[in-house]
Formats: structure tokens, sequence, C-alpha cells
């Protein structure tokens, strides 16, 4: 890295801690190696991204490196990679300021710091939502009613009436999105993407099919690298699982909304139900895939991920995974006395997801599918020229 370089950048820095501008500094560095050699330009829309420039402002390694799907495939293929003098690790490196990036446009900016420490965080958010359903169910009906069996349609809502679950939950959903959203604007004033790319309908719907098949998670065409240079599509298809089943399962609630509010039909629904069945192939995808993604990371070549983040993907990956097993138990369970509790437990879970979601890895792919947007654009100006 350029002692200049990392003087400049330390010196226009203002409030980003010295580990972001040291990452951002020696992302400079390797795009620079890197486009004075494009032999990785076909792996993924970084590398022809990247030639579209001279020059790396931090928006831009911001935006290069929330497009990048951290496949592997340039730290196997790259001559100039560790242990070379030249040291090029795109993937780690990349990955350093992506999740610094998180912390960079989080709202309210107070908390940038839970990223630091965001499995702790995750865990007390979880134990706190679930304590709180509880003792919340346990004050509102003796005990008789918690640990009783409650059957039929309304059987939910005799632990806790349905207009208070929609007020918790209304206000945990409206605060995320609106922090989520403030965290969007921030991303794309700082990467300088144009305002035409928003409205630029072509390539909204090239990245929308670039980010539902996982276009860039194959290693340029062979599959990504994992554990060591041997080609797989293990975590592409662990993807899919998590992000479809996570979709299946928002489509449940709101199909299921539209049951309480439209037809007058009130939870627990029989199991031969959309809401039921969408939930329930939705959970199976998340329960298989978050398990599968933390396998992969465990066996996860340690040259190519951000160790000091670890624990906020394993934290996300595992709340995922609890909230949907959570989910599943709830309905196996839900006409016995463990019913209450389960609800109780699951409900918990749920609430400290949202809680969580503008603080953690959800993000990741928010911003990634803005990266994509982008770069579709671009590809479309430069392909007229």
């Amino acid at each position: 890295m350029s002692e200049a370089l990392f003087a400049e950048r330390t010196a226009t820095a203002g409030s980003v801690p010295n580990h972001a501008t040291a990452s951002l500094a020696e992302a400079d560095r390797l795009m620079t190696v890197c486009n004075s050699c494009r032999y990785c330009e076909g792996l993924c829309a970084v590398f022809p991204a990247m030639e579209m420039r001279r020059a790396f402002p931090d928006g831009d390694l911001n935006y290069l490196a929330n497009l990048c799907h951290n496949c592997g495939a340039c730290y196997w293929d790259c001559q100039f990679s560790p242990p070379h003098e030249f040291d090029v690790n795109v993937p780690k490196v990349l990955a350093k300021v992506r999740n610094d990036s998180y912390a960079h446009y989080v709202w309210p900016g107070a908390l940038a710091g839970v990223f630091a420490r965001n499995g702790l965080f995750i865990a007390l958010a979880a134990a706190f939502g679930v304590a709180a359903f509880i003792i919340g169910f346990a004050a509102w009906h003796d005990a008789a009613t918690l640990f009783g069996t409650h059957t039929g349609p309304g059987a939910f809502y005799r632990l806790m009436p349905h207009n208070t679950m929609v007020a918790l939950f209304g206000a945990v959903s409206l605060y995320a999105v609106v922090a989520i959203a403030l965290g969007i604007r921030a991303f794309w004033r700082d990467i300088a993407a144009p305002r035409a790319a928003i409205t630029d309908w072509a390539s909204i719907w090239q990245a929308v099919k670039d980010a539902g098949s996982l276009r860039y998670l194959d290693g340029g065409g062979v599959g990504c690298m994992n554990d060591d240079e041997k080609p797989s599509d293990a975590r592409r298809l662990y993807h899919h699982l998590t992000f479809y089943g996570f979709m299946l399962c928002f489509a449940a609630t709101s199909t299921a909304t539209l049951y309480h509010y439209l037809l007058g039909l009130e939870a627990p629904y029989p199991w031969y139900d959309l809401p039921v069945v969408l939930g329930t192939v939705g959970g199976i995808g998340l329960l298989i895939g978050p398990a599968g993604l933390l396998a992969a990371k465990w066996r996860r070549e340690p040259d190519l991920i951000d160790e000091t983040r670890l624990g906020m993907d394993v934290a996300f990956i595992a709340m995922l995974f609890l909230t949907s097993l959570t989910g599943l138990l709830l309905l196996v369970l839900r006409a016995t006395p463990a019913m209450g509790v389960m609800l109780a437990v699951h409900l918990g879970v749920v609430f400290a997801l949202f809680l969580t979601m503008p603080y953690g890895k959800f993000v990741h792919g928010i911003y990634r599918a803005l990266a994509l947007v982008r770069y579709a654009h671009e590809r479309r100006l430069e392909s007229h020229g």
C-alpha cells in the first residue's frame, strides 16, 4: 500500500474509522494493479466496471465492493495473489470495504458501531424479544391460558390480541424500512449513480435477472470457489434456497394478511391453505439454505473472507435459520399445550430479526442489487457509445 495514498485518505477521511481508510487505500491499490492486467475481466461484473474508470474515489470503491459476489475465482486465477509480493487479494479486500460500507451508510449514524459487535447485538435482541413475548403472554393471561391447548380460527389471538400484534410488528417493520431506505439514499448518493439509472427500466430489469439468478456467483461460468480452487455451485444453491425461502415466507405473511382483512379468516389456517403451504415450503428452504451456508462458511478458505466480520455473517444466517425452525415447530405443535410458548419464541425471534435488519448482513443484498442496477446502466451507456 502506498504510504502517500494512505496519508491522503487519512487526511480527508473525516469520521471514517482508520481500518476502513486502510481498506479503501488497499482497494485503490488493487484496482490500479488489476486495471493494468485485466486478466480477470470475464469472471464477474467487478472488473468490467473497474475498466470504465481510471481513478477510484471512495464512492466508486464502495460500489465495486458491493458489486463483488465474493466467488473467489479471481483469487485463484490471479498470478499476483499471495504469496506474490504484489499481494493482490481482491475478494478479501473488497469484503472488508463492503462490510465497512454498511456502517458508513447506516441510519442513524450513531449505531454504526453495532456492525463491529453485530453477533452480540443480534443475540441480545433475540433474547430480549423472546423473553418479552413470553413475559407479555404470561402477564396478559394466567399460566393456565399460556400452557393451555387452543385450536381453531383465532387460537393465536387468545394469547395476544391481533391488534396488539399488528401494532408491535407494524412499528418495528416501519422503523426497519425507514432506516434501510435512508441507508439506500446515502449509498446511492455516495456512489454518484446517475439519476437516470433509477428510471432506466431496462437496466433495472437486467439487474433483477442478474440478482435473481446470482449470475456473478459462478466464477465466470465454472462455479464458485469455497474451500480451495475446485469450483462448485453449492454456495449458489444455498443462497437461492435462502433467498427464495425468505420470499416465500414473506408471500405467506402477505397472503395471510389478505385472508384476515379481505376474507375475514383468522389464523391459524389449515395445513392445505395457501399461507401455510407457502410458509412451509419457504421455511424448509430457510432451513436447508442457511444450514448449507453456515457449513460452507466454516470450510471457507480464510484468505477469501473478512474474519473481523465473521460474527455478523454467522449471526444473520443463524437468525434466518431460527426464524424458520421456530415457525415450523409452531406449525407442528400448534394443537398442543406447547403452542403458547412456541408462539412467543417464534414471535420474539421474528421481532429481533426485523429490529436488526438495518444493522447486519441483510443490507448486503439491497446494496448489491443497487450496484447491479448501476452496472447495467453503465453497460447500456457504453454499448450506445
